[in-house]
């Protein structure tokens, strides 16, 4: 595997919307990109703009139209991940690049390069882990009613199991400091990388700030990859996953509570029968009330003891974070 660098910097001036810095830091930009040969051009343009002395890099997963050869001549390092999809760049593009600073962004055109600087300024000079990129639209044609609608849905059950601290969970426009990125486990695959960056950075209690961002339509000729219903499902999946494996005790109580209930449930006409007459009548349904309290007793422990094992695991989950160099912002006004 070849690993790339982002050369630092060693000085280079951001000019944000109150004040004009000077950054000492690596700046990587991360473009996982799928057949977007009408933005990706301007996408490179912009942040090469935007983020002076930066180092764009365009992960190819597999087009078949000019995306490569547009990318390479704005000014991008073009690189190729055959496996198909998001998470699948991103776990390669982590792996392969080494900056102080990291900003991950779609290729579609949609995301405004320009509040980039504000980002990375936010990042160094409040020593965050995360910048999380909001977006605000008013256009219809930018943010379709499904996806407003699924997202806020979604956001709303990762906010109620792990932890309210983000307002859009599948924002593909964030920033990361360095050891945020190399201590991610990247496991999924799809579009569902978002809910697993979120999930893990709320695991390890980052410092994560929010930053307004203009959200706009698709350039003409473009097309979305995200499908509504089928990622909606796999993100949700990723939701239970993560629920299982990050909250153990939760994920298995909540089984024993079912399966109480419905054994509670199948057995109360048995009991108000025996000890009105002394007999039971209704074995079969005696013996499943009795196997479902004996599953649901078997759920709780599974869940005490897994919850046990995963407290251990977050703890050297969180070590290894702590014992990666951040490299924090060293900034000048």
């Amino acid at each position: 595997m070849t690993t790339g660098c982002a050369e630092p910097n060693h000085s280079f001036r951001l000019k944000t919307d109150t004040v004009m810095i000077t950054v000492t830091e690596s700046v990587a930009v991360l473009v996982p990109c799928l057949n977007e040969e009408h933005a990706i051009g301007t996408v490179v343009r912009d942040f090469l703009a935007a983020i002076p002395g930066a180092v764009v890099y365009v992960y190819d997963n597999g087009s078949t139209d000019r995306t490569v050869d547009v990318a390479r001549q704005a000014g991008a390092i073009v690189r190729h991940e055959p496996l198909r999809g998001k998470g699948n760049v991103v776990r390669r593009m982590f792996a392969d690049v080494d900056a102080d600073v990291f900003v991950i962004v779609d290729g579609d055109g949609t995301y405004d390069a320009a509040a980039a600087p504000q980002a990375i300024s936010m990042l160094l000079e409040q020593h965050a882990d995360v910048v999380n990129c909001v977006r605000i639209t008013d256009s219809p044609d930018a943010y379709r009613a499904g996806h407003r609608f699924g997202n806020s849905v979604l956001t709303g059950l990762v906010a109620f199991l792990f932890g309210n601290r983000l307002s859009d969970m599948l924002t593909g426009y964030r920033v990361f400091s360095r050891r945020f990125v190399k201590t991610f486990p990247a496991q999924s695959t799809g579009f569902e990388i978002e809910t697993e960056l979120t999930i893990h950075m709320l695991e390890m209690r980052c410092h994560c700030l929010e930053l307004p961002t203009r959200y706009a339509a698709r350039p003409e000729g473009s097309a979305s990859k995200l499908n509504t219903v089928r990622d909606g499902v796999r993100i949700l999946r990723t939701i239970l996953y993560l629920l299982k494996e990050e909250r153990p005790l939760l994920f298995f109580s909540s089984l024993f509570a079912v399966l109480a209930a419905t054994s509670i449930i199948l057995a109360w006409p048995v009991v108000v029968e025996f000890l009105r007459t002394g007999l039971v009548r209704r074995f079969p349904t005696a013996i499943l009330a009795s196997a479902l309290m004996l599953l649901a007793f078997m759920m709780l422990t599974s869940g005490l003891v897994l919850d046990t094992v995963t407290s251990g695991r977050r703890e050297s989950k969180r070590l290894w974070f702590l014992n990666v160099a951040a490299r924090p912002g060293r900034t000048e006004r």
